[in-house]
């Protein structure tokens, strides 16, 4: 009888846990960014070079003196897609500024030809670094995408981002961080 009773309580322990697992899942806000830890933060940017798949030469050391913003993307990634428009409206904006975050975006598994289809489409006039062999990734220890990094005129990595930006994160996270930098 014993041993019934605690078969009746340990399955209904793992029914509420399972239960209460499925709660968080239901409420959680999947778009909500994540402004994430790393050993990175407050470290020279990792050495990247790469080219773009426009065929010009991308070295990020030499980016040094400019506020920079690489996001990390696929074409076929929802959350990429979700959050594009966004990007390009950052983008314009910093433009316009004279110390404007330059952006990049660093194709994550993603072939040329898909990537240029979906900017053609859906606009984004800036630099697309290839990482075909995903050693980009791995020196940023990017988990999945999206994923965004600012790096400071210093070359020093300032932020990371998981998941999908809201509006206005990254401006108000840049500026943020501009308001403060002292070179």
């Amino acid at each position: 009888m014993k041993s019934n009773n605690l078969v009746k309580i340990v399955s209904t322990v793992v029914g509420v846990v399972i239960a209460m697992f499925f709660v968080v899942l239901v409420v959680a806000d999947p778009s909500q960014d994540i402004v994430a830890r790393s050993p990175l933060l407050g470290q020279p940017a990792p050495a990247v070079a790469s080219e773009t798949i426009d065929g010009a030469q991308f070295v990020l050391e030499r980016r040094k003196g400019s506020w920079v913003v690489l996001n990390f993307f696929n074409s076929t990634c929802v959350p990429c897609i979700n959050e594009h428009d966004l990007l390009v409206d950052f983008a314009d904006t910093e433009e316009t500024n004279p110390n404007g975050a330059e952006i990049y975006t660093i194709i994550n598994d993603d072939s040329s030809d898909a990537v240029r289809g979906f900017f053609n489409k859906n606009g984004g006039d800036w630099p697309k670094v290839k990482d075909d062999n995903g050693a980009i990734a791995v020196a940023f220890g990017v988990a999945r995408v999206p994923e965004t990094w600012i790096i400071d005129p210093n070359g020093l990595v300032r932020l990371r981002i998981t998941g999908e930006l809201s509006p206005g994160l990254l401006s108000e996270q840049v500026n943020k961080l501009r308001d403060g930098f002292t070179s």
